[in-house]
């Protein structure tokens, strides 16, 4: 299942953030999913719950944000929202140099700690490669 590798990934990432800060446990995870990277968010969530399991993670809550899917055309300029799939043929001038500019996206945003007052740590643009 992706969405288990996936939710494997963000826990690795941020049990080695809270070791290397010294941090006994996570109270939040917030990440933000492109609506193109093929990504189910209830699935992450079950899946999160899962992964969390006997790591510093356990019991923390998974927030995610949808990012819209954009694209762009190079020749003309014009950019549009996009879904699944793609439409990556620019209705303005009828180009096929386009690309996407938004959509595939997963990126932890903030981490909150178990034994902060609650502020964010945010972490330095994060992106989850998958393997």
């Amino acid at each position: 299942m992706h969405e288990m590798s996936v939710a494997l990934s963000v826990v690795d990432q941020v049990e080695r953030a809270a070791r290397s800060r010294g941090e006994p446990g996570v109270r939040a995870v917030h990440l933000e999913i492109g609506e193109l990277a093929g990504v189910v968010p209830d699935a992450l969530a079950f899946c999160f719950e899962l992964a969390c399991a006997g790591t510093v993670l356990e019991g923390a809550e998974l927030s995610t944000r949808s990012v819209r899917g954009r694209a762009s055309c190079a020749p003309c300029g014009r950019t549009w929202d996009t879904g699944m799939p793609p439409d990556m043929v620019c209705s303005g001038c009828g180009g096929g140099a386009t690309e996407l500019s938004a959509g595939r996206e997963l990126r932890i945003t903030e981490v909150h700690w178990a034994d902060r007052t609650g502020a964010p740590v945010h972490p330095r643009s994060t992106h989850l490669e998958e393997s």
